[in-house]
């Protein structure tokens, strides 16, 4: 059984569900509109502001998609009306970014600036020359941008220099044992 996708979804005041044909999925709230297409072998019902999902049979294939159909119409829900966001740290001496309309400019020790085009539906934002914060209401989106941003300079284990996720911690290492610089 599967423990997530018996979980009702609580929908809130302010956000509206359609069922589509083939299980299309379509979620409409004060954040935007997300659509997903779940497995045509569940049943998605909606009673008194409650999603529920159910399997029709016991197949390993229904069981499998049960608790990631719940978890993708229970992600839906908190993005249209929460949002999600991924906060990332810039490391490094000369490394920074700066907010210039829709594009994100990096410095990060290349001879050229990474600018970055902000994509439909994400939004990023720059408080400090160091941190940079990506949000959206789809959650697959968040976390796929921030991950291309955080490809351009990923944190190495000698200094620490790059680009990481807020928290994350970089594991150091020593540098090479024995050798004097200058000699």
């Amino acid at each position: 059984m599967s423990r997530v996708g018996l979980k009702p979804v609580q929908i809130p005041a302010g956000v509206e569900i359609n069922i589509g044909e083939g299980n299309l999925i379509s979620v409409k709230g004060p954040k935007g509109q997300l659509q997903e297409k779940v497995s045509e072998l569940l049943d998605i019902e909606i009673k008194d502001g409650v999603l529920t999902v159910s399997r029709k049979a016991d197949s390993k294939e229904e069981r499998s998609q049960h608790g990631l159909a719940r978890t993708l119409i229970s992600n839906m829900v908190e993005g249209v009306t929460d949002g999600f966001e991924k906060k990332l740290e810039i490391q490094g001496v000369g490394y920074r970014a700066e907010k210039k309309g829709k594009t994100l400019v990096m410095n990060l020790g290349f001879s050229h600036t990474v600018d970055m085009e902000d994509p439909e539906g994400i939004t990023t934002e720059v408080p400090s020359a160091n941190e940079i914060i990506v949000k959206g209401a789809d959650k697959a989106l968040v976390g796929n941008y921030a991950a291309n941003v955080r490809a351009w300079r990923p944190p190495e284990p000698y200094k620490g220099k790059g680009i990481r996720y807020a928290g994350e911690y970089v594991r150091r290492k020593e540098g090479k044992a024995g050798v004097k610089s200058g000699e």
